[in-house]
């Protein structure tokens, strides 16, 4: 059996898969999915969030020490999670739960780990990109980082996917093969993930419509925006994107997206100058 039919064959068993909502899909923390149940309830107080976080030692560290950075808290101290909680507000505190708790650990993709944990990087960074775009939209951004976060969430599913598959009928595939099963099928299985996820209707539909953000559903902006944060990311971290061809200011400047969301050039450049601001919560959040 040659490369291109082994492609074909986990190709078509991954389909199969797909169709029949038969995809293993990783299973979130527990704790995240609690985080996102409390803060889509409009009743739900700091306390409570804090209260949650508290109960898992290692997450309640790592939060405490991105609130503490000098990209969140630049002229203060804090030292407690209520406080940390009232003080940046809890949409702030369970996104930097959420980047926690969605990493490489989640996936089993021996070999690949390197791969994951670049994608996974990159779209924090389109998640805080796709912050800034909210902002300067005067849109509502709390949909956004989480969007951003999980817009290619199926990309290291549909590797562990293929892996599975090809393991359980002992088969070999190239790497590039199976990055490009990932490309090809990774927008498919992203918007079962997040379903099974219990996202909010918003994020699920920024994973289905990503890449077809000018088509109008009932979150074509949330979408655009997420759009608009990936397309600032990718221009930021070219240099280090996997087979991708750095974008120029001017390309950037002329993308379509801009244009939907209404922002003019000057905006655009204004945005541009947040790399610094931005690039501080990343380094936070991957601390």
């Amino acid at each position: 059996m040659t490369d291109n039919d082994l492609y074909s064959l986990i190709g078509s068993k991954l389909r199969d898969k797909i169709k029949q909502k038969q995809l293993e899909v990783p299973m979130l923390p527990e704790i995240a999915s609690k985080v996102i149940r409390l803060t889509q309830d409009t009743e739900t107080d700091s306390s409570q969030l804090a209260k949650l976080i508290q109960g898992d030692q290692t997450l309640a560290g790592h939060v405490m020490r991105v609130a503490n950075s000098a990209a969140f808290s630049p002229n203060c101290s804090m030292i407690s999670l209520q406080q940390a909680t009232t003080r940046l507000g809890m949409k702030v505190i369970a996104e930097i739960a959420l980047g926690a708790s969605v990493n490489s650990t989640l996936f089993d993709t021996p070999g690949f780990e390197k791969h994951i944990s670049y994608e996974l990087n990159f779209s924090v960074a389109a998640g805080l990109w796709a912050k800034e775009v909210a902002r300067a939209c005067r849109k509502n951004v709390e949909a956004a980082f989480l969007g951003g976060l999980l817009h290619d969430i199926g990309k290291p599913v549909a590797i562990q996917a293929a892996l599975d598959i090809a393991k359980n009928h002992d088969l070999k595939l190239e790497d590039r093969h199976i990055l490009t099963i990932e490309k090809k099928y990774q927008r498919a299985i992203g918007a079962h993930v997040v379903k099974e996820w219990g996202m909010p209707k918003p994020v699920c539909m920024v994973v289905t419509y990503f890449d077809m953000p000018h088509e109008a559903h009932s979150s074509q902006n949330q979408t655009l925006t997420v759009v608009a944060g990936e397309r600032l990311a990718s221009h930021f971290l070219c240099e280090e994107r996997e087979g991708n061809a750095c974008t120029t200011t001017e390309e950037l400047l002329n993308t379509p997206v801009f244009a939907a969301l209404n922002l003019y050039q000057d905006e655009i450049l204004e945005l541009l100058e947040r790399e610094d601001q931005v690039k501080a919560s990343m380094e936070a959040l991957s601390a």
